[in-house]
């Protein structure tokens, strides 16, 4: 069975990318621009394609701990609603995204869909 692993932000110390195997379903970070009244912390669970908006889930907490322990309990909601064909979706958009860029560094025009 597939489990979950984090991956820093290779720009940012205080965020880290939660993968399911090869699929990016989460987000997990210091919260920027709260106010230190505020939980410090956010974490949002879902991806796109391969969902619909409203089934993402999110929130704050106050130490990266109960994020992660949040995200968890999110995540254990979600992933059974989800099938083989939900993740394919995310990894045939993340190709053709990947193929454009690459196709516009090579000064060419991109096919419509």
């Amino acid at each position: 069975m597939t489990t979950l692993t984090r991956r820093r932000h290779p720009d940012r110390t205080d965020c880290w990318h939660v993968f399911y195997g090869d699929v990016h379903v989460g987000t997990i970070a210091r919260a920027v621009g709260h106010p230190n009244t505020a939980p410090q912390w956010t974490w949002c669970c879902g991806f796109y394609p391969g969902s619909h908006p409203g089934e993402h889930r999110g929130g704050s907490a106050e130490t990266f701990e109960a994020a992660r322990a949040a995200f968890d309990a999110a995540w254990r909601v979600y992933l059974p609603k989800r099938t083989e064909a939900d993740f394919q979706a995310w990894r045939d958009q993340q190709a053709w995204t990947a193929e454009k860029y690459r196709r516009f560094d090579r000064g060419e025009r991109v096919p419509a869909r």
